[in-house]
């Protein structure tokens, strides 16, 4: 009965185990979503050589604007899925720990197959 039950507790334990580890990826690629648009700004705007040099310099001023706040948050945004990667990947290594012991400890009850 014992050994029923801790074979089913480690079955629980590998699913919830799959669970933290979906949501340690989906963590990561919400992260890996904001570092990329982090990126994309850091490139330059492509100016068109049609418009005056004052235009060009209005609309590069204005972007940089635009892009500082979008920046800021992106930033704010990234500092939150950062935290939540971080919780993620510390329950996800709990529930490795959890699922680890009990094989261990499953491992140890089975029963022995006698030796010839």
């Amino acid at each position: 009965m014992a050994d029923a039950r801790l074979v089913d507790l480690h079955r629980l334990a590998r699913m919830a185990l799959e669970v933290d580890l979906a949501e340690l990826r989906a963590a990561a690629r919400r992260k890996e979503a904001s570092l990329a648009a982090l990126e994309t700004l850091s490139q330059p705007a492509q100016a068109t050589s049609d418009l005056s040099p004052v235009a060009v310099g209005l609309a590069a001023l204005r972007y940089q604007r635009w892009a500082d706040l979008r920046r800021a948050e992106l930033n704010t945004r990234l500092a939150k899925q950062t935290a939540e990667w971080m919780e993620a990947r510390d329950k996800a290594a709990h529930a490795f720990g959890r699922t680890e012991a009990l094989s261990r400890l499953a491992a140890r009850n089975a029963p022995r197959k006698p030796r010839d």
